[in-house]
């Protein structure tokens, strides 16, 4: 079992991946890498359409090694720059990063290229049907993507131009978002108390807050700061959109913005529209829990800046790091024994960095470098209940790459749809486990807090989708400013909101700071998909108990290595039906009605 003096907030230590205490450690590794790819390059002459499979395969296993020394000095740079992204140094060092995986991407496309689209339609069958069967699905969805490649040139064109253009707009986006600093401006009768947050995450901690006044100041400093810089930011956001069009739907042929995601997330585009679809139709579920939850807290109608506030200004859960830390790691043992010891391996190694401090990105997050490696997570622990949740979610996520971490580094990373899912899971089984042990008031408070979490992890999410599909063809069909794109925000709020929440015209300008849509086009529907999957998982599993797990622990293990459409289906889910997503949506409206039966 964990010793508890490893359990300690702090920062993470990435000497498992570079030790710099030598500078030239990552020069060595980059010459390494460099001469790799060198001699990968050799093998251009030999791709025939007869390729034996043992040459191909060995091929495949040679991209691998370089991909994985590739991802060490990658990870390390992002790593490092996520702890201080105001680090010059840092960030000069995730741009020599960038530009290496851009030339190694470029000196290795032949390869990709000629399984794609020189090779011809029997013989890369040949290959698919001979080939270890872990990768059959990988260079399955590899040739059906054939057709939106381009030649080698034009694609090593686009992989240079990627680094000083696409990525750097997002990096100058992470850079002026990241040390912004907001001020609250608190009144007291005729003073006015003026306060700065030089962090983020320690002003976003009040829009939890008891107190109607410090909900509002913190909102009102958040959104006046983005709101100021607005002109910036939205410029980014409309290159991006830009580019984004350009390169895959003018120059690549994609049907529609989202289809570039959800092709590349091999997942059908009639599945996410039947996902949003579905979101839509329920989006009266959380107008009903709005308006209940105003009866709770004493007021008429809840305003946007109220949505996250407790029921309760008594009884709000306050946890240290360690019994945080300690929750967790019993509740993920009590589900299954993997699930701890796989989680304690993070602590033990030192791969947590969960103090706030200045400088350091926002929010948190698990990375993978690869399957050889147990990944890195970031929080910044505040000692909230959401901050225990957010424990389990990013351990989650962990749990699901060590799960996954006898597959290949090609085939290792589960599809965006199917990332979230025992991230999310980890959350349920923890929440439930909170929910029992509470009484009276205390449940009541932490069901709404469950029920708030829904909406904000699978509604949100979903709206900010159908939000980016319409962004996206406005910012491409006409000429738009940024007032434009916001009013469009603001419609958005109101459709998902009807007329349960107040929404004051201060929130046009919460898109700009939604880093997802900078970082990651149509990346938040994951967060919906990943929610009402688990939510159908979790009531199988109460319902079959321990014999439920082999057929998550499949899920999991899998990684990359089937369509999500096909694997779980095999488990008995059809993600192609708009009752499967239903079902979740029927366990929320039971919370809700749970809820306004305790409040009668």
């Amino acid at each position: 079992m964990l010793n508890n003096s490893n359990i300690k907030l702090g920062k993470w230590d990435l000497t498992d991946l570079v030790d710099d205490s030598s500078t030239k450690k990552v020069a060595e590794l980059v010459a390494n890498i460099k001469e790799d790819v060198k001699e990968f390059e050799d093998n251009r002459r030999i791709l025939k359409p007869d390729l034996s499979i043992s040459i191909f395969e060995g091929l495949v296993h040679k991209i691998e090694n370089i991909l994985e020394d590739l991802s060490t000095v990658n990870s390390f740079a992002h790593l490092k720059y996520a702890a201080n992204t105001s680090s010059n140094e840092a960030a000069a060092l995730v741009l020599q990063m960038e530009k290496l995986s851009s030339e190694v991407s470029n000196q290795i496309l032949f390869f990709d290229l000629w399984f794609k689209k020189e090779l011809d339609k029997n013989n890369a069958q040949r290959l698919i049907d001979s080939i270890s069967t872990v990768y059959r699905e990988y260079l399955r969805h590899k040739r059906l993507i054939a057709k939106y490649s381009l030649n080698e040139s034009e694609e090593k064109i686009i992989n240079t131009l990627e680094v000083t253009g696409l990525g750097a707009l997002i990096k100058i986006y992470d850079r002026m978002t990241n040390n912004f600093e907001f001020t609250v401006v608190k009144k007291r009768g005729n003073k006015k108390i003026i306060k700065t947050f030089k962090n983020k995450e320690k002003l976003l901690s009040l829009v939890r807050s008891p107190k109607a006044n410090e909900r509002e100041y913190a909102y009102k400093a958040l959104l006046k700061t983005y709101e100021k810089n607005s002109g910036v930011l939205g410029e980014i956001y409309q290159n991006l959109v830009t580019q984004w069009r350009d390169e895959n739907i003018s120059i690549r042929g994609f049907n529609s913005a989202i289809s570039v995601r959800n092709i590349y997330n091999n997942i059908d585009d009639a599945t996410v529209e039947t996902l949003l679809s579905v979101c839509k139709e329920n989006a009266h579920l959380f107008h009903d829990y709005f308006l209940e939850k105003a009866r709770l807290i004493s007021v008429k109608k809840l305003r946007r800046y109220d949505l996250y506030a407790p029921i309760s200004n008594s009884n709000i859960l306050k946890f240290t790091y360690k019994n945080a830390a300690k929750l967790v790691l019993d509740t993920f043992y009590k589900f299954d024994p993997r699930f701890g010891t796989y989680t304690e391996r993070l602590f033990k190694e030192n791969h947590i960095d969960s103090e706030i401090r200045n400088g350091k990105t926002g929010g948190a997050f698990c990375y993978t470098v690869s399957p050889q490696r147990t990944p890195y997570v970031l929080l910044n622990f505040d000692g909230m209940m959401r901050d225990v949740s957010t424990m389990a979610h990013e351990f989650g996520h962990a749990i699901h790459s060590i799960f996954a971490s006898n597959k290949p580094i090609l085939v290792s990373h589960a599809p965006l749809p199917l990332a979230e899912t025992a991230s999310v899971f980890g959350e349920m089984i923890l929440n439930e486990e909170i929910y029992k042990k509470l009484n009276g008031e205390k449940k009541q408070i932490f069901l709404a807090e469950q029920i708030d979490d829904m909406y904000a992890t699978i509604m949100r999410q979903a709206f900010f989708t159908i939000f980016e599909i319409e962004a996206h063809k406005h910012i491409v069909e006409q000429s738009v400013t940024i007032d434009n794109i916001s009013n469009l925000y603001i419609d958005n709020l109101k459709a998902q909101f009807g007329n349960s929440i107040r929404i004051s015209d201060d929130f046009k300008w919460e898109w700009l700071y939604i880093p997802h849509f900078y970082h990651s086009p149509f990346y938040c529907y994951a967060y919906s998909f990943g929610n009402l999957l688990v939510l159908s998982l979790y009531q199988q599993y109460r319902e079959e108990g321990k014999s439920f797990i082999s057929k998550y622990l499949k899920i999991l293990s899998a990684g990359g290595s089937e369509k999500p459409e096909t694997l779980l289906k095999d488990s008995g889910f059809d993600i192609t039906k708009s009752s499967f997503w239903q079902q979740g949506f029927d366990l929320i409206k039971t919370k809700i009605k749970i809820l306004k039966e305790n409040d009668n």
